[in-house]
């Protein structure tokens, strides 16, 4: 059984919309379209591509699918990126596009969220999804994801769409990595480690527990 790894370029207080320009995704009158550009840092552009190049399918939104597909079929061919995105096999979790897609290797994911993705990760071994906000928001809520790479920059904006917006699973998480880049941007690697436990810390003694 394969993974499904989540990728996040967010905020230090959580917001993840629109990393990447100004018309990239304006709802709700967001203001702050390509806030990740100030802080491009060739080093972690290197790291995200190390981690990107794992990737055996790429599972998207319907908003993330469109701009993807605007731009990278056409993209500068030198670029690795452009290589990548246009060789591996691509899902788009959507219920207002229909197959097939214009981006050569896209297609439409079959059957619900849950079932759509256990069949990706019988077939594959490290599914990536990459921004897809409303998307990892059903993702999380049906406990679907299995790692989740979080790149947390030295910024914060105060309003627009969270990374965990809509509440998730109660989960523990393991870290699997970490690293900080001269730009100030962190890089948080975790893995799913089963359910919550609680404690009492007026009581050191008293067992950790579920609640």
């Amino acid at each position: 059984m394969g993974e499904l790894i989540v990728t996040e370029f967010m905020t230090l207080d959580g917001i993840a919309q629109a990393p990447g320009g100004p018309d990239e995704d304006p709802t709700g009158g967001f203001a702050y379209g390509g806030w990740q550009a100030p802080l491009a840092d060739a080093a972690a552009g290197g790291r995200i591509f190390d981690q990107a190049k794992t990737m055996d399918a790429l599972l998207l939104g319907r908003r993330t699918y469109d701009i993807f597909a605007e731009y990278w079929p056409t993209a500068p061919a030198e670029m690795d990126f452009t290589r990548l995105l246009n060789r591996v096999p691509k899902y788009v979790a959507t219920c207002t596009l229909k197959d097939p897609l214009s981006w050569e290797g896209a297609s439409v994911l079959a059957g619900d969220l849950a079932e759509g993705v256990a069949a990706l990760k019988e077939r594959y071994d490290r599914v990536h999804v990459i921004g897809s906000l409303n998307l990892l928001q059903s993702l999380l809520g049906q406990g679907l994801v299995d790692r989740l790479n979080l790149w947390v920059y030295p910024v914060m904006l105060g309003s627009g769409k969270r990374v965990f917006e809509g509440g998730a699973v109660p989960s523990a998480l393991r870290m699997t990595g970490s690293q900080l880049f001269p730009n100030g941007v962190l890089q948080l690697e975790y893995a799913w480690a089963g359910a919550p436990t609680v404690g009492n810390l007026s009581n050191p003694d008293e067992a950790m527990r579920e609640p």
